[in-house]
């Protein structure tokens, strides 16, 4: 590739597209926790293990994948190369799942309080993880 973008600069990339990401659905759980109050309690309790699941189970693996894949890299990539062809297709259906679903009141705003929170500090606590690698490792992905 002719013009290109390093290593440092898809993993910062990723870690903002991750952490902006999930900004956005934090404020989307709010709005509907404000809306919907009752039960905060138990409400936070589940938005808990909806942050556990992801972080813990999906997100880690995926941030492994990723920063493994964008270490290996050549010195100029494709700016969008920070996800692989399989991660831009689970994003775009995710998005598009998410905003059906809210569109079409598929799903009541209680539900979507609790997932959507703890999704979302999944998806900020895993961007933050990616900025944390390109800080720690800056020097060497040159």
């Amino acid at each position: 590739m002719k013009y290109g973008v390093s290593k440092n600069t898809l993993l910062i990339t990723a870690g903002i597209i991750w952490l902006t990401a999930g900004i956005n659905i934090l404020r989307i759980g709010v709005e509907c926790w404000i809306n919907d109050s009752h039960y905060w309690l138990f409400k936070a309790c589940e938005a808990t293990l909806v942050f556990l699941l992801f972080f813990g189970f999906i997100f880690r693996k995926l941030y492994r994948k990723h920063t493994h894949r964008i270490s290996q890299k050549k010195k100029k990539n494709c700016p969008f190369s920070f996800f692989d062809v399989q991660g831009w297709i689970v994003m775009a259906f995710m998005i598009t799942i998410g905003i059906l679903s809210r569109l079409f009141h598929l799903l009541p705003e209680s539900f979507i309080a609790v997932f959507y929170t703890g999704l979302s500090l999944a998806l900020i606590g895993t961007g933050i993880r990616f900025i944390i690698y390109w800080w720690k490792n800056k020097h060497w992905l040159q």
